[in-house]
C-alpha cells in the first residue's frame, strides 16, 4: 500500500494515501478483494476476515483517512452511527458519566438514549464555555459537533480540547459537515474525529460508511469492540469510498464556494427570515468558524418567513431534490422539524430552535447560477 507522506497537502493525499498497489499489473486503482475465505497459515501469521476490519480495501479507506485527518491510525464501518456507537461502547461501561453537546445530529441523540439504558450517565451543554460544569469524577468523554446539525453552530475545538487533556477525559468530534478538508480536529488536540462517510466523504449519494480516526491506542481499543458488534464495510462499499475520496478536495472546494453564494442570495431573499451559515459575517459563530476553519462547508439552513410555505416551496424545486441525506454531488433540502427531530414534541423542537419552517440545504456541485435560479423560481413561487 501507498506510504504518502503526511507532509503532502490534504488533495495529494485524497489521491494518493493509502492506495494499494497490485504487484500482478501495476494498476492506479486498488483491486477489489471480494473474498471472505482468506489463507490461513499465511507469511503475516493473521487472521485476515472482514468482521475483524483487516482487509486490505478496508485498510485502504484507514490509511487515507488517517493521513488526511492527521492522526496515527483509523478504522471503518459500515455507517456513520455504526463508527459513534461502537467508539462510545469502547469507551464506557455502567456508572459512567459522558457529557454530549446539546444539537447533534438525531441518530447520535437516540443513540445517547440508549446508552442511559445501558447505565451510562449523560448530561448536555450548548457552548464550551458550559462544558466545564458538566464534568464529574465519573465522567469518561466528551462528545461534540461542529458546525452542527441541522443548526450550523460552531463548538470552540481548542478549548474543548484543551479541557479534555486537562481532565483526562476522552474528547470526540464529528466532523462530517466540515470534512478533513476544512478543519483538522486532532491538529488542535481532540483525542478522536467521526465521519459519517456516507456523506462527504464518499459524495455520491451512493455508499453507506463511517470511520474513526484517532491514536493507535483509541483505535486499538475500538477496533476490538468492532470486531465483537460487526458493523464492517465490505470490499465492494471500500472502493467506491475509496474512489470518492480521491475528488474530496476538489469536491468540498467547489461546495464551500457554492454554499457561500446561494448564503448570500438567500439573506437579501423577503421570503427567507434567518440564513444559518457560518461564512456569514452575522452568523454568531462567524469569528470563531474563521478562526478554526479552512472554509465554511456546502451545509446551510434557512428559515421561512411564513412557516406554512414549505411544502409549496418543496414542489416546486426544479433541479433541487427534497430528500433525506447530504454530501452528495447533486443539491437536497430536507424539513429537519419532519426528519431528523420529528420524534420530538412541537415544544421540544421550539426550545431546540427546530420550527417548522427551517429548512435543510446540503448545497451541490452544480453551476451555481442554476442553483441560484431555482431557489429564487421555488421562493417567489411560495410565497
Amino acid at each position: 500500500m501507498s506510504s504518502a507522506p503526511r507532509s503532502l497537502r490534504p488533495a495529494t493525499l485524497c489521491v494518493h494515501a493509502g492506495t494499494y498497489h497490485d504487484p500482478a499489473t501495476g494498476g492506479a486503482c486498488s483491486p477489489v478483494f471480494a473474498s471472505t475465505a482468506c489463507a490461513f497459515p499465511n507469511p503475516a501469521n493473521e487472521n485476515v476476515y472482514p468482521r475483524y476490519f483487516n482487509t486490505p480495501n478496508q485498510r485502504v479507506i484507514e490509511q487515507k483517512l488517517a493521513a488526511l485527518e492527521q492522526g496515527e491510525a483509523a478504522v471503518v464501518f459500515g455507517s456513520g452511527m455504526a463508527a459513534i456507537a461502537t467508539l462510545l461502547f469502547a469507551h464506557l461501561k455502567a456508572g459512567d458519566h459522558a457529557v454530549f453537546q446539546a444539537d447533534l445530529y438525531g441518530g447520535t441523540v437516540q443513540f445517547v438514549q440508549e446508552l442511559q439504558r445501558f447505565g451510562v450517565r449523560v448530561s448536555f451543554a450548548r457552548t464550551a464555555e458550559e462544558f466545564p460544569a458538566g464534568l464529574r469524577p465519573e465522567t469518561r468523554v466528551i462528545y461534540v459537533e461542529s458546525p452542527s446539525n441541522p443548526l450550523l453552530r460552531i463548538m470552540d475545538l481548542t478549548a474543548i480540547a484543551r479541557l479534555g487533556r486537562e481532565r483526562g477525559v476522552l474528547t470526540v468530534v464529528d466532523n462530517t459537515f466540515a470534512t478533513p478538508i476544512n478543519q483538522n480536529p486532532l491538529a488542535v488536540g481532540l483525542h478522536a474525529v467521526v465521519h459519517s462517510g456516507t456523506k462527504y466523504l464518499n459524495g455520491h449519494s451512493d455508499v453507506n460508511a463511517g470511520v474513526v480516526v484517532a491514536s493507535s491506542a483509541i483505535v486499538e481499543r475500538t477496533r476490538e469492540c468492532a470486531v465483537n458488534h460487526g458493523g464492517m464495510l465490505d470490499a465492494q462499499a471500500c472502493s467506491l469510498l475509496e474512489r470518492g475520496l480521491k475528488t474530496l478536495a476538489l469536491r468540498v472546494n467547489q461546495h464551500n464556494q457554492n454554499a457561500a453564494r446561494l448564503a448570500a442570495f438567500l439573506a437579501g431573499h423577503p421570503a427567507v427570515a434567518d440564513v444559518l451559515y457560518p461564512g456569514l459575517p452575522a452568523h454568531p459563530d462567524h469569528a470563531l468558524a474563521s478562526r478554526q476553519m479552512r472554509g465554511f462547508g456546502g451545509m446551510l439552513a434557512f428559515e421561512l418567513r411564513e412557516g406554512r410555505s414549505v411544502d409549496a416551496l418543496l414542489r416546486t424545486f426544479r433541479l433541487v431534490m427534497p430528500a433525506l441525506s447530504l454530501g452528495g454531488v447533486e443539491s437536497l433540502v430536507c424539513v429537519p422539524s419532519r426528519t431528523s427531530h420529528r420524534n420530538l414534541s412541537s415544544e421540544e423542537r421550539q426550545r431546540a430552535g427546530i420550527r417548522d419552517g427551517l429548512i435543510r440545504v446540503s448545497v451541490g456541485v452544480e453551476d451555481i447560477d442554476d442553483l441560484i435560479d431555482d431557489f429564487a423560481s421555488a421562493l417567489d413561487a411560495a410565497s
